[in-house]
């Protein structure tokens, strides 16, 4: 099965990136496809993010190992992709925070002597600079108080 996957680069116009990618392809191949194809070197750490409907951000999955956390590089497309799952956020390069909208627009049959993945429509220029964004953790940790003050005085 081929996703048609829009790529949505969240900056003041948005750069749109459509791509084609089989659903047997792994996370870090969508991660590699959708950097290359906005013009990054994927030099940099990035990860998935689940997301809803409405784009409120869940469950990050990571791109690489961190403590005891999964590590989602190696999972496949169809793992997670289906007709009610259709949506992620992939934040690319943590200090700079380029986000991208990520939505499977369309689940198709692959096409004879048809190369995967690749790019079908694009729009927009990347800019040089990345937006001034902030992160923000959609898991509140209960370890810190709101408004508590540290005193880090080493």
């Amino acid at each position: 099965m081929i996703l048609r996957i829009r790529t949505i680069l969240d900056v003041e116009d948005d750069v749109i990136r459509d791509i084609e990618i089989d659903d047997n392809s792994l996370f870090e191949d969508l991660s590699l496809f959708i950097t290359k194809s906005y013009g990054f070197e994927d030099k940099e750490m990035a990860s998935f993010f689940e997301a809803d409907e409405n784009w409120k951000q869940g469950a990050e999955m990571n791109l690489i190992e961190l403590d005891e956390e999964k590590n989602y590089s190696k999972d496949t497309l169809n793992s997670f992709f289906n007709k009610k799952k259709r949506r992620l956020i992939f934040v690319y390069d943590f200090l700079a925070l380029w986000t991208f909208y990520i939505e499977v627009v369309e689940f198709t049959e692959p096409l004879k002597h048809k190369n995967y993945p690749n790019v079908v429509f694009t729009q927009g220029k990347v800019p040089k600079i990345a937006p001034n964004k902030t992160f923000i953790n959609s898991e509140k940790s209960d370890d810190i108080e709101d408004g508590e003050d540290y005193d880090y005085n080493y």
